[in-house]
């Protein structure tokens, strides 16, 4: 397909954070956008504001007229139902219509791609490899997971001849990308109701690292059983992060690499797996040929993604943290960063789990991870794409926790509850519409300071 002969783009399932990258991309480099999705969002608002018309009912009639024409490319998002209205009508009338993986696959090939896999890590450490190419003056466009920061986008620069990319291990979707750098940060089981075990992902994840034929472009942390350039924190390694302080509430650290050692080094997100995140960017930036002193200059700029250990309060007497934490492991990284740098404070935290298969799956590791909190406030389970599955609920997953200090609660009564606790640390986590709420609670917390 040549993206030269699309004229009209249509997304179903617009308002997703990969699926609104794309969508800011086409109407960046020229293309007539617009698409449906389900509900409205703080997303959605953004880009109809930025001229994407949405609309949200599955009618064919809400299909623009000028977009019934041979040269509409049809992007869908794996979360929408085959029974969709619009998406059948696409399909019957022989319209191209390629999932986002693979449109970002034809994207991809006929540039300078750098591929950012692992089953956590992938948003904040393509957002800062992303920003720090951009910062460097590459001519480079980077389509990431989360609203970053500095951009107040999930689009990073409107380059033609590099591409930074998540490669996203849903569905498979990572092997229609085609990288010339890549790196793979975790790859810890997920997605089982997709690869129905931790060995399918693992075979998966090394079909994707065997498509980076020069094993030196290819970035992995020290304990993945795959070949490529070692990254890790205080150990022996390719790349090794030491040396670690904190100083004013951020990183200072030294890294060896394969040639020299870099000192002093700033980064303010806090938690070792963002440490690890910055790490494997800079080892990539690195091996792209970018001066350390540019690196450096963006990685003490980089302010971090919405909804990723992001401050919504920061005073003497109170904080909340958001964080899109949906994996037990995303989890243990929250709680170590919290408590690295909020030792002997009470922590509240507030947990919406996510699908009911991963709640299945994972229900006490979930519950390992929760337990280490303070206190904790469990909300109904987000079902995203799923259907409910019989004894399945958050209510199961409470009794899990070895905490006496827990209780499942309601949207409805989160705020007063929260408002009575006495934690001086609040943080909410879940990939599902909690974060919808993190303005309503910011706002309650604000006038009770």
């Amino acid at each position: 397909m040549n993206l030269n002969q699309i004229h009209n783009v249509y997304f179903i399932g617009i308002g997703g954070i990969g699926m609104s990258a794309l969508a800011r991309y086409f109407k960046a480099i020229g293309k007539n956008v617009c698409g449906y999705d389900k509900t409205e969002t703080e997303l959605t608002k953004e880009l109809n504001e930025s001229g994407i018309a949405i609309h949200f009912e599955d009618n064919l009639d809400l299909i623009p007229k000028d977009y019934l024409v041979e040269n509409t490319l049809v992007i869908i998002t794996p979360a929408v139902p085959k029974t969709h209205l619009q998406w059948n009508y696409f399909l019957k009338n022989n319209y191209e219509v390629k999932k986002r993986a693979e449109v970002l696959g034809i994207i991809t090939k006929d540039t300078f791609c750098f591929a950012v896999a692992g089953t956590h890590g992938k948003t904040t450490t393509s957002s800062i490899l992303g920003h720090i190419l951009f910062e460097s003056g590459v001519d480079v466009t980077a389509f990431v997971g989360g609203i970053v920061e500095n951009y107040n986008s999930n689009l990073i620069g409107n380059g033609k001849t590099v591409t930074v990319v998540e490669a996203d291990e849903f569905d498979r979707s990572f092997l229609h990308l085609h990288p010339d750098i890549a790196c793979v940060t975790s790859m810890d089981a997920d997605h089982l109701d997709i690869y129905g075990d931790k060995s399918s992902i693992e075979a998966s994840f090394k079909e994707f690292a065997n498509k980076v034929e020069d094993k030196t472009k290819l970035f992995i942390t020290d304990e993945l059983p795959l070949k490529g350039v070692t990254c890790t924190i205080n150990a022996e390694a390719d790349y090794s992060a030491f040396n670690i302080r904190i100083v004013k509430s951020q990183y200072v650290f030294d890294v060896k690499t394969p040639t020299e050692t870099l000192q002093n080094i700033e980064f303010g997100l806090p938690g070792k797996h963002n440490l690890m995140n910055a790490l494997m960017a800079l080892a990539m930036a690195k091996t792209f040929g970018l001066p350390t002193e540019d690196i450096a200059s963006a990685l003490r700029s980089f302010k971090g993604i919405k909804r990723r250990f992001s401050y919504q309060i920061k005073t003497d007497k109170l904080v909340y943290i958001d964080d899109y934490a949906h994996h037990p492991t995303e989890i243990n990284a929250v709680h170590q960063a919290v408590r690295e740098l909020y030792p002997n404070q009470k922590v509240l935290v507030i947990f919406q789990p996510h699908l009911f298969s991963r709640t299945k799956d994972f229900a006490d590791d979930f519950a390992k991870s929760l337990s280490a909190f303070d206190e904790i406030l469990l909300l109904d389970i987000y079902p995203a794409r799923e259907l409910p599955m019989e004894g399945i609920t958050s209510n199961w997953l409470l009794g899990k926790i070895e905490n006496n200090s827990k209780k499942l609660i309601t949207k409805q009564l989160l705020i007063p509850i929260i408002i009575d606790s006495d934690a001086t640390v609040i943080v909410t986590i879940g990939a599902g519409d909690i974060g919808e709420m993190v303005t309503t609670i910011k706002n309650a917390l604000n006038e009770t300071i």
